[in-house]
């Protein structure tokens, strides 16, 4: 049974991280537990050499996190990061990318996350992050 729709998180972020609609960021899949999102290509991605530079590719790993910690816990909006870890793989062609994310673990207070993020048309991943998530108790 799944905690949140997409509908209900689209709404979520609407109202309490509006910058994400600046984005364009889509939500494609959400189970319990797993979330696929995808940023839509702009050339102000870009860094020097005609990459995608890596402030953007942890916005979103992070971003894909909160939302696939939400599928699993439930619409608590002040789950907030309190760890977080990249590898940049490879270079990231200039195209869409996709973050693909799952919970490792969720307890009562922490959730585990990992995300890898795909180059849309490219084989393999260009980044893998993993973080924990702080979950507030209920007051």
């Amino acid at each position: 049974m799944e905690k949140v729709t997409i509908d209900q998180l689209v709404k979520l972020l609407d109202a309490e991280v509006p910058w994400i609609n600046n984005l364009g960021l889509n939500i494609e899949h959400l189970a319990e537990g797993e979330a696929r999102i995808r940023l839509p290509f702009n050339k102000n991605m870009l860094r020097p050499g005609g990459t995608i530079g890596g402030p953007t590719m942890m916005m979103l790993a992070d971003t894909n996190m909160y939302i696939t910690v939400l599928s699993a816990v439930g619409l608590v909006k002040l789950a907030v990061t309190s760890n977080f870890n990249i590898n940049f793989l490879r270079r990231p062609n200039p195209t869409d990318l996709i973050a693909s994310g799952r919970v490792l673990k969720v307890g009562r207070r922490l959730a585990v996350v990992e995300v890898s993020i795909e180059s849309q048309g490219a084989d393999g991943i260009v980044a893998h992050a993993t973080g924990t998530y702080s979950i507030p108790g209920k007051a």
